[in-house]
């Protein structure tokens, strides 16, 4: 059990490296990960399941204790992320199915890897976790309204799909998982040890299938989504950040927003991209899962040396 923990220990810290790895292989290779394709939503469940099985009421005890800064970064996201994929999209005149998935990426939830990134910033990790849960169990509602909203004048949007795939993808499982740790209490430990190993699992196992069954497309556009995906990532990172400025929270805070808002749950998007438009549709979630891991952990390294703000010196009256 031991080498399965420092395993998983060790999978979890490499985890883009994996992503990215499969990614390329995936890509020259297509043939081999084509089939996984009917893996994606329920590798998807087995993630949320996990994030279920880590979940604890004194996780979101600190939307009690501020619930305007968890309130910031849950409006945040919701409004920069989308806002931004809308912008891009227009502004660099994209193709209907690769427009749909940049908005629809942008409208997903907090990604759980923001939480690790966050931890590894130094920033506030009971902010950061608090709004991860609040805008995962937001998304049934919100996740398709905005899609709705922004995505219909490029491909017709059901909204009532969406949100039936949402609920049966991310919040039963959580659900599922948080009661599984209510019943079986310590033994889930040995578990949640190993949750970082199986979720990277999924998450490539998401991505393989989604560039393999894309791969034709990533060839012709795919420098063309990447240069939105880095861009669309970046100005999350940097207006979540400046939000959190405006708004004077302390650098800690401002580390954990700029995480939460920049970060989205892009196995979400793939998963929700293959099952209601096309597997084009989902190559923004897929390259998004690849960028996201490795501009997060740059960022979270770079945030790591940054010290509190020194305190205003007052002049001395005259």
């Amino acid at each position: 059990m031991r080498a399965f923990i420092l395993l998983s220990r060790f999978m979890g810290n490499t985890f883009a490296l994996w992503v990215l790895l499969f990614a390329i292989l995936a890509f020259f290779a297509p043939s081999l990960f084509t089939p996984l394709t009917v893996a994606i939503v329920p590798m998807l469940g087995v993630v949320m399941f996990g994030m279920g099985l880590t979940l604890k009421v004194e996780d979101f005890a600190e939307v009690a204790r501020h619930p305007w800064r968890v309130t910031l970064g849950v409006i945040a996201h919701f409004v920069i992320m989308p806002g931004m994929a809308w912008l891009l999209c227009q502004l660099m005149q994209l193709p209907p199915e690769i427009a749909v998935g940049v908005i629809l990426v942008g409208c997903c939830p907090s990604g759980t890897a923001s939480n690790v990134m966050t931890w590894l910033s130094r920033g506030d990790l009971a902010l950061s976790v608090a709004i991860a849960g609040v805008t995962t169990l937001l998304a049934p509602l919100l996740t398709p309204a905005l899609i709705w909203l922004l995505a219909s004048a490029w491909l017709p949007v059901s909204f009532g799909a969406l949100f039936w795939s949402i609920l049966q993808v991310v919040v039963v499982p959580i659900v599922l998982g948080i009661v599984a740790q209510r019943m079986l209490g310590a033994r889930v430990r040995h578990v949640v040890d190993v949750l970082p190993l199986i979720s990277v699992i999924s998450i490539v196992i998401i991505v393989a299938a989604v560039v393999a069954a894309s791969q034709a497309k990533i060839a012709e556009s795919g420098l063309l989504i990447m240069a939105v995906v880095i861009l669309h990532n970046g100005f999350g990172f940097l207006l979540g950040y400046f939000t959190a400025k405006v708004f004077r929270l302390p650098l800690a805070q401002r580390k954990s927003l700029a995480l939460e808002v920049g970060m989205q749950n892009s196995g979400l998007g793939a998963a929700l991209a293959s099952a209601h438009f096309s597997p084009l549709a989902a190559v923004p979630s897929a390259l998004f899962s690849v960028w996201h891991n490795i501009s997060g952990a740059t960022l979270s390294t770079w945030f790591r040396r940054m010290t509190d703000d020194p305190p205003v010196q007052k002049t001395a009256p005259q």
